[in-house]
């Protein structure tokens, strides 16, 4: 009490002193103790300022949120079904799996603690982390991701990741611990280990041929960073917007982004009247003009290459002219793969003559001179040599005992802008030869299931994703054939199938790769299908958006990679508590 009583006497004491003292200061007197309190005053802000510069440092925050579009839309946000990029997107930030891919395409942990790897490269186990929980606060164990890969394994299921998990067999070893055994070395294993993990308790009793039907395929359960916080339906019950939220206990801490908010379009156009609006703020895999176009606006676009192979395949049980080598050459002869990338990506892409993306070989095919001079007229000479002559109508025919085939066939291919315009760069190639093409375009989704999942297309210009330690078993194997495989040229070939088993084995890449070589060579002499290009991925960023890298692609979903450490806030701490 008397210390606080000193205090309160002295201050008055002080102030008191202080008044005096000023009142007896002449107009000149005054002026200086101004000018000096001032100069003070100035000097200890600018103290504070450089001690705040000095001393403290900014670090992300949590806060702010993201709004995206993407054109499409979803119906199997689920890791052992998804196919279409909408469907990915959203898997990608829902789900995790045993191990993640990092922006610079190293593996490490996500679910994983650990994993160990045998020296004959047959055996991979991999121990859970401690307190792992998927988004309804289930605990994530091993049984969960034995299903998960058992389920992966059922034919029934027709799952797309079935041909990565053939031959392996799945064993719990404890709660938390799960083994994977090979039949035979596969370089790309530790690849398969990204797949996200479902969780038993919601799937367990719904059987294989129900699963596309799920409710959890459109109101999904994972463990990944961001959890479904509502889904937005139009009148007919689709989804056309996902509100998620930062899932607290993601493996790899909460994300520091509050909110993610994802758009679905129709249509690039209704994309972009909803962009200007500022309705969105990101937008994914936008055509090469539109990046263009947004570039003059000083608008963010980052763009990297996409290991995507785009070609012209060809199923000759449907269409049995292409059964048929000298029109399969006489068509790769009169494509214009410069007017491709030029007019369709704008020069964001690459032009390709094989299956495998740029830059995989040291050694680049020396691409043919597309549409040189003579291409038109050697290709007509080719044909005319083999017994095809043209009609009245200037089209193609070739006549025997049994039946006269016409040169004429239909190409089926996506809704997607710079499809359909390659499609028709293509039809109007070829009418310069006698060949009577049209073309179909259907929705992604449609095309999916409708088309191609049955095999039902003349001629498919569709793209190929080929991942980061590439593999091409699933594309090319005839045994692959039929969905769920991924050999939508229906390519049967032994040396092929061989060169793909044994590139599977093989550890050393210097050795894989020149097995990948080889088999290019066979698919360059068979010619199942026309490649066409390889494109670079755009996306369309807001500058708030910090903490993104690009790193190395394989899909555009894996643009999430690290979307747990993308940040729009920041604080200041000072430097010792900023590690």
């Amino acid at each position: 009490m008397s210390e606080n009583l000193f205090k309160k006497e002295w201050h008055v004491s002080f102030l008191t002193k202080l008044q005096n003292t000023l009142a007896g200061f002449g107009l000149a007197e005054k002026i200086v103790f101004a000018i000096l309190f001032i100069t003070f005053a100035v000097s200890a802000l600018f103290l504070i300022k450089r001690a705040t510069e000095v001393f403290l440092v900014e670090i992300p925050a949590s806060g702010g949120g993201l709004t995206e579009g993407v054109v499409g839309s979803v119906g199997m946000i689920n890791p052992l079904l998804a196919i279409s990029d909408a469907d990915r997107d959203l898997t990608a930030v829902i789900y995790s799996g045993l191990l993640k891919a990092t922006s610079d395409g190293a593996l490490i942990g996500d679910l994983a603690k650990d994993w160990v790897v045998s020296e004959d490269g047959l055996q991979y186990t991999f121990t859970l982390k401690n307190a792992l929980f998927f988004h309804n606060g289930a605990p994530v164990t091993a049984d969960d991701v034995l299903f998960t890969i058992q389920k992966a394994q059922d034919p029934s299921l027709k799952s797309p990741k079935r041909a990565n998990w053939e031959g392996v067999a799945v064993e719990k070893m404890g709660s938390n611990q799960i083994r994977f055994t090979l039949k035979q070395p596969y370089s790309s294993f530790l690849e398969n280990a990204t797949l996200g993990i479902l969780p038993k308790h919601l799937w367990k009793d719904i059987d294989s041929e129900q699963f596309s039907f799920s409710q959890y395929n459109v109101a999904p359960v994972g463990s990944g960073p961001f959890e479904v916080a509502a889904v937005k339906k139009n009148s007919g019950g689709l989804p056309v917007a996902y509100e998620l939220k930062a899932f607290k206990k993601y493996a790899l801490g909460r994300p520091l982004l509050n909110k993610l908010t994802f758009r679905f379009f129709n249509s690039e156009e209704a994309l972009l009247a909803a962009f200007n609006k500022g309705e969105v703020e990101s937008m994914s895999a936008i055509a090469p003009a539109t990046a263009k176009t947004l570039k003059t606006r000083n608008i963010r676009v980052e763009q990297t290459p996409l290991p995507r192979v785009f070609a012209l395949f060809f199923n000759q049980n449907q269409a049995p002219i292409f059964a048929n080598l000298e029109v399969r050459k006489a068509l790769a002869l009169t494509v214009n793969r410069s007017e491709i990338v030029d007019e369709v990506l704008g020069g964001y892409g690459t032009k390709i003559i094989g299956p495998l993306p740029p830059g995989v070989l040291t050694e680049t095919p020396t691409l043919d001179n597309p549409m040189a001079t003579d291409s038109a007229a050697l290709a007509e000479s080719l044909l005319t040599k083999n017994g095809w002559k043209k009609n009245s109508e200037g089209i193609f025919e070739k006549k025997s005992k049994k039946e006269t085939l016409t040169l004429a066939f239909t190409i089926t291919t996506s809704s997607a802008p710079e499809l359909k315009k390659t499609a028709e760069i293509l039809k109007a190639n070829w009418a310069k030869i006698g060949a009577n093409v049209s073309v179909m375009v259907f929705d992604p989704g449609e095309l999916n299931q409708t088309i191609i999942r049955p095999r039902k297309y003349d001629a498919l210009l569709f793209g190929e994703i080929i991942g980061r330690d590439p593999d091409l078993f699933a594309f090319w194997h005839s045994s692959q054939r039929n969905d769920p495989g991924l050999n939508i040229a229906l390519y049967a070939n032994i040396k092929a199938d061989k060169l793909l088993e044994e590139a599977r084995t093989i550890a050393a890449q210097n050795e894989r790769l020149q097995k990948y070589a080889a088999f290019s060579e066979e698919i360059k002499k068979d010619l199942p299908a026309i490649f066409l290009y390889s494109p670079d991925f755009m996306y369309v960023l807001p500058e708030k958006i910090k903490g993104f890298v690009f790193g190395r692609l394989t899909t555009p979903s894996d643009r999430f990679t690290g979307i747990h450490r993308w940040y729009t806030e920041t604080d200041k701490v000072w430097k010792i508590f900023s590690f």
